[in-house]
């Protein structure tokens, strides 16, 4: 059976901060995709976040209060009557110009997908960084398969996800993750999967260029990769298992590479945000927030 996605409203977000070049780029790359979207949404905390993506057709630029998930949120509050998905996108991920297409046929053709991410097929978050020119060299070279894969479950990536508006009404991302949001994409995902299922596509592929600038410190970036999973474990949204494995793997890989650390990464300043961590958990006190005055 054959599905149009020709009368599908896509509402697209991008949360910024002091990145206003990297996201026109970006945002500019957008408009050529094969469904092209309703609206584009960039929730900034100052209109010269949005850079010369603001006026490019069909943008509209708001303001919000400093944080990820704050922001995700006014966008949210923000949307068009009428929307019947959206799409977040990190102001540093370049989308295959069929990203938004593949992502609704496999709504279209599924109607208990509430939510979905797409196949990340390089992302320079764990390097020195992808420059977009190299980023939209590899998306375009890459070969996008016709048939969609979905796999679930699988929770959402926060560079590149889509949900079903039917399916999220009401929901919002927990604004407690602040700032960077470490897990709120994990946490968002938890939520929407209680209304359908949620898991990853193939077909829709793109590149995370990892851009280092406009990040939070490594103190405050160390104590959320401890504070952050405990937190969603008591609300219900993180397995233990899970938790404990994140921990492990980020303690171990800040304690082994502080002596000699990337030049990119500030490790001693995630092991020491860690520890704080640690032993704000050993109190029994849970509390992301808290980076906020570190």
């Amino acid at each position: 059976m054959t599905f149009s996605t020709q009368n599908c409203s896509v509402v697209v977000v991008f949360a910024t901060k002091g990145r206003p070049e990297v996201l026109s780029k970006v945002v500019k790359r957008l408009q050529s995709q094969s469904h092209a979207p309703s609206e584009i949404l960039i929730s900034c905390c100052t209109m010269e976040d949005a850079g010369s993506a603001a006026t490019l057709p069909r943008v509209r630029v708001l303001q919000a209060e400093m944080g990820l998930t704050r922001q995700r949120n006014a966008a949210l509050q923000a949307l068009p009557a009428g929307t019947d998905f959206v799409v977040f996108f990190d102001d540093d991920f370049v989308p295959h110009d069929q990203w938004i297409e593949k992502s609704l046929e496999t709504f279209l053709e599924r109607n208990d997908v509430a939510g979905l991410t797409g196949h990340v097929i390089a992302d320079g978050i764990t390097g020195e960084g992808i420059s977009f020119e190299d980023a939209v060299k590899l998306v375009e070279s890459a070969a996008t398969p016709r048939q969609s894969r979905f796999e679930a479950p699988f929770s959402p990536y926060g560079c590149n996800m889509a949900f079903r508006m039917s399916a999220i009404d009401g929901l919002f991302f927990d604004e407690r993750l602040v700032l960077y949001g470490w897990q709120e994409d994990r946490d968002f995902g938890a939520q929407v999967a209680r209304f359908g299922k949620v898991g990853r596509i193939d077909s829709a592929i793109g590149v995370h260029m990892g851009v280092k600038s406009g990040r939070v410190s490594g103190r405050k970036f160390g104590y959320s990769q401890i504070s952050n999973p405990v937190y969603l474990v008591r609300k219900g949204n993180m397995k233990k298992i899970t938790a404990l494995t994140h921990i492990g793997r980020n303690i171990a890989s800040n304690l082994v590479k502080s002596p000699f650390p990337e030049a990119f990464v500030d490790r001693y300043g995630r092991l020491v945000g860690n520890i704080i961590g640690l032993k704000d958990v050993l109190r029994g006190r849970i509390t992301p927030e808290r980076v906020l005055k570190m």
